[in-house]
């Protein structure tokens, strides 16, 4: 029997659908919502709202990309969680709708495991057991992965994710939203060395970043108070400094988790794994202590349902549906 699959994501504020046939995807389409970046950060209400609009022509879409028909989809497939409630929402429901109307059964996703899956879209895949460093604007994990559907937390942050400190220092620098890859783009031209902020050290592979945006948060307003152009001077300084930081604390727990579990089988996923430092990072570390390294293509890391999709495929392989009172969990762990 051939297998082809509708996934929905929809946690955040992408919404997205794809397409995958026996397990090679044949649509990915990604509607971004811009109406965010006038607040300088993501509206949960506007997102639900875009969602609802978005959805329907998103979906017909992925469909036609990929030359199939609605008859012709086994199961449908949307992500859970986690994510904003009222986003989440909405894909949860209209899938509910549409797996009813073809009669065909439901696959519900985690979307942090759907991160990880990601791997498997393209070649080269890792091997099993492999750890990834998933990082985005809602998490910071260090998973250990056993299998397709069978993975283990071994680290992760304990207040604020990675992500979020990066925007966060965006902001306060004056970048427009999303300001992550505004930063990764200043620091490419500043020095890396020019400031130094505070690595909060946690124990074991768990990670803290509040610490350090309250850290950015007083130089930049001693620093301004004293020079009010000196964030503007000093722009790609100030981008680098805080990028390498940010990716030596990454980085060091990386390293231990590694060394611990004697895993040298590395991946990274989310939306910080387009990140062009950490990249580099990842790569040097890798010809360093003898890693084998992998990173989905660019369209794979940020929120996207060819991820949800892939995940979606392995379920539908073990027979894991789930029921039309499935409701969506904001809060769901792997």
């Amino acid at each position: 029997m051939s297998l082809a699959i509708l996934a929905i994501e929809s946690s955040c504020d992408e919404t997205s659908a794809a397409v995958i046939y026996d397990g090679k995807i044949l649509a990915n389409v990604i509607n971004t919502q811009s109406i965010h970046e006038i607040y300088g950060g993501i509206v949960p209400e506007l997102a639900s709202r875009a969602h609802q609009q978005n959805i329907i022509p998103v979906v017909a879409k992925a469909l036609d990309d990929a030359n199939i028909k609605k008859s012709e989809i086994k199961a449908v497939a949307f992500t859970k969680g986690p994510g904003l409630l009222g986003a989440l929402l909405v894909g949860v429901s209209f899938s509910k709708a549409f797996a009813l109307g073809l009669n065909v059964p439901l696959i519900e996703v985690n979307h942090m495991q759907a991160h990880i899956l990601a791997h498997f879209i393209d070649e080269p895949k890792p091997a099993f057991p492999f750890l990834c460093l998933t990082v985005s604007g809602g998490h910071t994990q260090i998973v250990k992965v056993n299998d397709y559907l069978e993975m283990q937390v071994i680290g992760q942050t304990q207040d604020d994710a990675v992500g979020e400190a990066f925007d966060k220092t965006a902001k306060l620098l004056g970048l427009t939203y999303p300001g992550g890859p505004l930063i990764d783009k200043y620091a490419q031209q500043g020095n890396p060395d020019a400031y130094l902020f505070p690595n909060v050290e946690m124990p074991g592979l768990d990670f803290s970043f509040s610490g350090i945006k309250t850290a950015i948060l007083y130089f930049l307003k001693k620093n301004t108070q004293a020079d009010p152009d000196f964030i503007a001077k000093n722009l790609p300084d100030l981008c680098a400094s805080v990028q390498k930081t940010l990716i030596e604390i990454l980085m060091k727990k990386l390293r231990k988790a590694s060394l611990e579990t004697e895993i040298k089988e590395i991946a990274i996923a989310g939306g910080v794994s387009a990140n062009s430092g950490l990249r580099t990072a990842v790569k040097e570390e890798a010809e360093k202590s003898g890693w084998n390294f992998y990173i989905p293509k660019f369209e794979y890391c940020t929120d996207n349902a060819a991820m949800i999709a892939m995940a979606a495929h392995y379920k539908f392989l073990k027979g894991e549906f789930c029921s039309q009172d499935v409701s969506p969990d904001p809060r769901m762990a792997i």
